[in-house]
């Protein structure tokens, strides 16, 4: 139940995110969640979107490395103390959460959390022992994830 996530390191100007996403749009490309992170001179500007190998194509046809991290989507209710019983799990189990990021209302009045694991596997499976309902790439509308 993974999902390929693209990271892109933007530089901190004017216009810089304008342009990937002014790209992507005109290529068709539908973004299904966006973090953007300031780190100084860069930002890591991370994406969900619809079609993982045409936006690398896109990237490098613009020289803006990119990267493809696998990460783990999970629904979980939106409503105060659900992510307090998401993490305690992945801690009982010694699982790190690197990143996450969340956004609420797409599913079922649910909120989506995306996270990057020390260990994406073992944690995909704590959260289905644990009841946690997972979204696939299919749930998220992104063709083709296996071969970026």
């Amino acid at each position: 139940m993974k999902l390929k996530q693209i990271t892109i390191s933007i530089e901190n100007a004017p216009g810089r995110l304008l342009e990937v996403t002014k790209a992507l749009g005109e290529a068709g490309i539908n973004l299904r969640a966006l973090n953007l992170v300031d780190t100084g001179l860069y930002g890591q500007l991370r994406l969900l979107v619809s079609d993982v190998p045409a936006t690398r194509r896109i990237l490098m046809e613009r020289h803006l490395p990119a990267r493809v991290d696998n990460v783990v989507a999970a629904e979980i209710e939106d409503k105060p103390g659900s992510l307090v019983k998401v993490l305690k799990c992945l801690m009982d189990s010694n699982i790190n959460v690197l990143y996450t990021y969340a956004f609420a209302g797409a599913a079922s009045g649910n909120a989506v959390m995306v996270f990057r694991f020390s260990d994406n596997d073992r944690a995909a499976e704590v959260l289905q022992e644990n009841g946690v309902r997972l979204l696939d790439a299919d749930a998220f509308g992104i063709l083709d994830t296996n071969n970026a």
